[in-house]
């Protein structure tokens, strides 16, 4: 694996992650996002129907919370969970936590962490948890971590032993790593700790640098848990201690605004579950990034005549967000227009919102296929949008176009 970097744009960092998978034969643009997945499959969507989007990322996510249940399955097999699941070729990341979860927090120990899975809280050792991952065969996966430090009034003494931990954790893994057959080929994500303390943060990310490595996890900066201009200081910091050719995962982020605000601060992966909260919610995705408006709206910005913007808000992922329109709400009844004007996704040339609006009210299950479809590929085609405007070093206008979040349509 080996990241080759063309550019940095405002602190972001344009590149390519190479040399992904056993064959070596994949790659990732960054700034990039992972597929989400539960159980290693996309919610609603069946491999063949996930497959009609184009420009998926070439990284799925799977996560240790939702197959640790089925380890004896994945151990019986033998063959990872790519194979078990029916996956397209694609490189597999293994994270420790669903992050469209939230999880019982106050159970971890100096030696162990817990998952929680359908049954209830699963307690892993470092043992267990490398047994997982060889059951897996992710080609890259987080080491074992403390996360527990995200939540506010956190002391700086509990802060301190969660980078312990994980360090320790890291050490663990790393040894067991080197005697697994199974994960001979895979790399090992180092996952940078801290809380909100920003000399824990650097302490960890120098800790961590140390050692053997393929690139970075900063957790505890999930959205609803801390302010966006202290993440981004404490990201910034925190990127300036890593090596700059190894990649920087970050936790907990899917908002578009905080996309591009850790971008800016060196991040260059990302989640894609805020897609999939956005279609539990019934809703669509429905912000512009298009750097170069349309004809009709350049007229009517021109003379000033564009709707009143949306105040953003911190609700993170369990409320309504500025992007995103409630299509179970009774103005869409009668609504004949595409989900949104122009998207190219299967959803928006086949049906209208009215459509949309119906198979929710009635709890039909094509309302959740048609809704991720949509939000999926309006979510990819915001990270494209990012990278282009980054690589025609317009980020300014970009992101000026996403946080103009208008009220109505």
């Amino acid at each position: 694996m080996k990241l080759q970097l063309s550019r940095v744009v405002q602190g972001c960092r344009l590149g390519v992650l190479t040399g992904l998978g056993k064959s070596g034969q994949h790659s990732l643009e960054l700034p990039g996002c992972l597929l989400y997945t539960r159980c290693a499959t996309v919610p609603h969507l069946t491999q063949d129907t996930l497959h009609t989007l184009r420009d998926l990322p070439s990284v799925t996510q799977v996560s240790v919370d939702c197959l640790a249940e089925h380890q004896e399955v994945l151990e019986e097999f033998k063959e990872g969970v790519r194979k078990f699941a029916g996956l397209h070729d694609t490189v597999l990341f293994s994270s420790l936590h669903d992050s469209a979860n939230t999880s019982p927090a106050g159970h971890v120990t100096n030696k162990t962490v817990s998952v929680w899975g359908s049954g209830g809280r699963i307690e892993l050792t470092a043992d267990r948890f490398m047994a997982i991952q060889a059951a897996i065969q992710p080609d890259c996966y987080q080491s074992m971590a403390d996360g527990e430090t995200w939540q506010a009034n956190t002391s700086r003494k509990r802060v301190r032993k969660a980078v312990d931990r994980t360090l320790a954790h890291l050490d663990e893994c790393l040894v067991l790593h080197q005697k697994s057959q199974e994960l001979k080929q895979a790399e090992i994500f180092g996952v940078v700790e801290g809380g909100d303390i920003m000399e824990e943060r650097l302490r960890s990310a120098r800790e961590t640098a140390k050692r053997p490595v393929g690139g970075f996890v900063l957790d505890g900066f999930h959205s609803a848990a801390m302010d966006q201009d202290v993440r981004a200081q404490l990201i910034r910091a925190t990127s300036a201690e890593l090596p700059q050719e190894k990649p920087r995962l970050v936790l907990g982020i899917g908002r578009p605004d905080e996309v591009i605000s850790c971008a800016e601060a060196g991040v260059d992966l990302f989640e894609s579950f805020f897609p999939f909260q956005v279609t539990e919610r019934g809703c669509a995705l429905s912000f512009d990034y298009t750097i170069d408006p349309d004809p009709e709206t350049a007229v009517l910005e021109l003379n000033g005549e564009m709707p009143a913007v949306k105040k953003l808000n911190g609700n993170g992922g369990t409320n309504m967000t500025p992007f995103e329109m409630n299509l179970k709400d009774k103005r869409y009844q009668d609504d004949f227009r595409p989900l949104v004007e122009g998207c190219g996704c299967y959803c928006c040339k086949k049906h209208m919102r009215a459509y949309v609006h119906h198979l929710l009210v009635t709890n039909e299950l094509l309302g959740g296929v048609l809704l991720m479809l949509h939000n999926m590929a309006h979510y990819l085609g915001f990270f494209k949008a990012l990278r282009e405007a980054i690589a025609s070093e317009r980020l300014q206008d970009f992101k000026n176009r996403v946080l103009q979040c208008r009220e109505g349509d």
